[in-house]
């Protein structure tokens, strides 16, 4: 069958009636290896749907109650697996419910929303197909820690555009106020994370209208780095020319009304009832120390933030968890006590480094 840019899957509802489709996302060439498929759901049973690809990864999103749903997947040799807990991550910009769920190659699933929940939406997204990515010679170095590009974990830069070739989110460029820690509440022993990016970046740019990915820089549970949303077409990521004595962070979409001035750093994983590798944590407090010492962030400071945009103002840490920002429970339960921690390495590094 071929695949093309815009195409829509129906799924039936649990009485066996046809849903109506939803508006249809936009999605890649199939050889990107990002679709593509979109079931739009707005009853109170069960959807099932069996897309025609292997699903790596199926992001759900809804109004309403935020726990209470369920899913499950089916695969080729085994059937239907156990029913899951639909455990939602961050909300989006409209304050939508969401849910990014590892699938590993399934060929079906099903899902039961919260009770109460309206405007169910998902999208079964085939990244098990998707190209060999994140080689050495696409990781790069910046300001003390490296990375992989958005080219090495196989980013597809057409998503970023509308049909008539416009950039969906221009780049706007401020000044570097604070950092944000998130997680992003997908696996966390996770076999493929290039893959886990790419459905992030599906994720955020289709499905959620964020045009990009939402995130700055994301860290796995190797310690490897990510270059997230894009800044520019300079090799740095996040920021792009200079503001004063600091250089100047591209405006992301991680923290609903708050973004501008604030660098998103999100940690691959769910740590609602366990912590980050120490690889990962070590990475991360690399990272921030890096973004710190160039930007003057002060790691154990208070910062009256004020949105350059729109005037909004919060008094949150300089290294802050998303958690400081809105109602949400990102970056985790488990993890979120330790950030005082992390920040006080974050200064030990960065006196080491001066000294």
């Amino acid at each position: 069958m071929t695949m093309t840019r815009r195409r829509v899957l129906l799924a039936a509802g649990a009485a066996g009636a046809a849903s109506s489709p939803g508006s249809a996302f936009g999605a890649p060439p199939a050889e990107a290896g990002i679709p593509e498929t979109l079931a739009a759901f707005s009853g109170t049973g069960r959807l099932l749907a069996t897309p025609d690809f292997p699903i790596g990864h199926l992001g759900v999103s809804w109004s309403g109650p935020r726990l209470g749903g369920s899913f499950r997947l089916r695969r080729v040799r085994t059937g239907w697996g156990p029913w899951l807990p639909l455990r939602p991550g961050d909300p989006s910009n409209s304050g939508r419910r969401t849910a990014l769920l590892p699938a590993g190659g399934a060929v079906g699933y099903q899902l039961t929303p919260p009770p109460g929940a309206v405007d169910v939406q998902t999208v079964a997204i085939n990244t098990t197909d998707g190209p060999i990515v994140a080689q050495p010679a696409e990781s790069r170095q910046l300001r003390g820690f490296r990375f992989v590009s958005r080219a090495g974990w196989g980013a597809d830069e057409e998503l970023r555009f509308a049909p008539d070739g416009s950039e969906i989110f221009p780049q706007a460029y401020f000044g570097v106020q604070t950092l944000t820690v998130h997680h992003t509440v997908t696996a966390n022993l996770d076999p493929d994370p290039p893959s886990t990016v790419r459905a992030i970046y599906f994720f955020h740019t289709v499905s959620q209208d964020f045009g990009d990915i939402g995130y700055h820089l994301l860290i796995d549970q190797n310690g490897t780095v990510y270059e997230g949303r894009y800044s520019g077409p300079d090799p740095v990521p996040i920021f792009h020319g200079r503001l004063g004595d600091g250089p100047r962070m591209c405006n992301g979409a991680h923290v609903g009304g708050f973004n501008a001035g604030n660098v998103g750093v999100s940690l691959l994983g769910d740590f609602t009832d366990s912590l980050p590798t120490p690889a990962a944590r070590a990475s991360l407090v690399r990272v921030l120390a890096a973004l710190a010492g160039s930007t003057g962030v002060d790691p154990l400071g208070q910062v009256n933030y004020v949105n350059p945009i729109s005037g909004a103002t919060r008094t949150v840490p300089a290294i802050a968890g998303h958690r400081n920002w809105s109602a949400t429970a990102c970056p985790g339960d488990s993890f979120y006590p330790h950030l005082p921690e992390v920040r006080t390495d974050v200064q030990r590094l960065l006196l080491a480094t001066d000294g």
